[in-house]
């Protein structure tokens, strides 16, 4: 079956996602009410296995405790948990750069830069052996991978765009330059590609893009001819 990857939210507005190896299945942040995860798979939910949460942002955390009532462990750093403040047995901190086992996952977390505590990217293995590289909300990815088959990445700005809206009065400078010091922009993502083998990779998810600063076929285009991967802009409800 290979590995199946749902967006069900992308953006500022909340995050979501669901991945499948058709044995057992993962979310990806818990940014959205559990409900509207349950009808985006159209209530054909096997039972996750975990929830891997990047951050304590709100978009990305906010319906936590929903997960953890419906009886899902979610995982995340140390601290990230220590931000929201949750004390809940299904609460399990991972560290960076070790290797965890969640049902039929391998996960790793490494470490990304944004402006919050502790946040993490994941390194996702199947057991069939589909590796996917899960990141967003981060300005720089220091570590290299290889063996990736599949891209979930984050893709907010263009910098041209970043620029027009500030010129154009927009936005404004403070937001301007916080944006640059708290997500990838599409011109790190190119640099971030060029740096890492792809060879193996079979399609790149775009993740957050901004409803202000993006420039979804310049991203699409782009990173399709960069690659020559298939590339799936993420949108949800």
């Amino acid at each position: 079956m290979g590995l199946v990857i749902t967006t069900i939210a992308s953006g500022s507005k909340g995050n979501a996602y669901h991945i499948s190896d058709g044995q057992t299945s993962l979310l990806l942040e818990a940014g959205v009410p559990f409900k509207q995860i349950q009808k985006a798979l159209k209530f054909n939910l096997q039972s996750p296995v975990g929830c891997l949460i990047t951050h304590e942002h709100m978009d990305h955390a906010k319906y936590t405790n929903q997960m953890l009532s419906a009886a899902i462990n979610c995982y995340m750093s140390t601290g990230t948990a220590s931000a929201l403040n949750i004390e809940h047995h299904r609460i399990k901190t991972i560290q960076a750069n070790k290797q965890y086992q969640i049902g039929t996952w391998t996960i790793i977390g490494f470490d990304v830069q944004h402006d919050v505590n502790e946040p993490f990217g994941f390194l996702i293995r199947s057991k069939e052996g589909d590796v996917l590289l899960f990141a967003t909300d981060t300005y720089y990815i220091k570590q290299r991978f290889s063996g990736i088959t599949h891209m979930m990445i984050e893709c907010n700005y263009a910098q041209s765009v970043l620029d027009q809206n500030l010129e154009d009065g927009k936005i404004h400078n403070f937001l301007y330059k916080r944006v640059m010091k708290s997500h990838f922009s599409l011109e790190n993502l190119i640099e971030f590609i060029k740096a890492n083998d792809l060879s193996q990779v079979e399609e790149i998810h775009l993740l957050h893009l901004s409803d202000k600063n993006s420039d979804e076929k310049l991203m699409y285009e782009t990173i399709a001819k960069l690659t020559g991967k298939r590339v799936i802009i993420a949108k949800g409800e």
